[in-house]
C-alpha cells in the first residue's frame, strides 16, 4: 500500500462551489502530513437536511452546521481509518460569502479543520482552541491562504 492517505468521498449535495476530488485529497494530505501512514478517512458532502439531521442526532444541536467529524480510529494490519467527516456544502459556501472568503479557501478550511478533528484536536478549551487554531493557520499559510480567524476583510488575502 502506498504512503498516501485513502479518500473516500462522497457527493450527496446539489450545491454548487463544491471543490474537485483532487483539491479535496490534497488539503487531506495537508492536514494528515505528519499522521502515521496509511490513513483512510471518508467524507461526504451533504445538503442542509442531512446535517441538520446528523448535528441533531450526534451532537443534539438544531440546523446544519459546516462540518462534523466523526472519528473513529479503527486500526488493522495495514489501515488505520480515522473516521468521517460530513459537511454542508451550502453552509461552507454561504460562510464563505458572508465572511468575504472565497469559497476555496473556506472549503480548504473546513477539510483541514475536520481533519485536525479526526486526529484528536479539539476547541473545547481555551488553549486546546489556541493550538488548533494555531495548527490550521500555519497548514493553510503553505497552500497561501491567510488566517480564516481574522475579523476584519481588509487585513484578509482572501479574494
Amino acid at each position: 500500500m502506498d504512503n498516501q492517505p485513502k479518500v473516500i468521498i462522497q457527493r450527496a449535495s446539489k450545491t454548487t462551489q463544491i471543490p474537485t476530488n483532487a483539491m479535496i485529497k490534497n488539503w487531506v494530505n495537508l492536514a494528515l502530513n505528519s499522521s502515521p501512514k496509511n490513513v483512510e478517512i471518508s467524507i461526504k458532502i451533504v445538503d442542509p437536511e442531512e446535517s441538520a439531521s446528523l448535528n441533531k442526532q450526534y451532537r443534539q444541536k438544531k440546523g446544519a452546521t459546516n462540518v462534523l467529524s466523526f472519528p473513529m480510529s479503527v486500526k488493522t494490519e495495514d489501515l488505520n481509518f480515522l473516521g468521517d467527516l460530513v459537511i454542508c456544502a451550502q453552509i461552507v459556501k454561504n460562510e464563505a460569502i458572508q465572511q468575504g472568503k472565497s469559497v476555496e479557501a473556506h472549503w480548504a478550511h473546513i477539510i483541514i479543520h475536520g481533519i485536525l478533528h479526526l486526529l484528536g484536536h479539539t476547541h473545547d478549551q481555551e488553549e486546546s482552541m489556541r493550538k488548533m487554531e494555531a495548527l490550521e493557520v500555519n497548514l493553510l499559510s503553505q497552500i497561501n491562504i491567510c488566517n480564516p480567524y481574522i475579523k476584519n476583510k481588509s487585513e484578509s488575502k482572501y479574494e
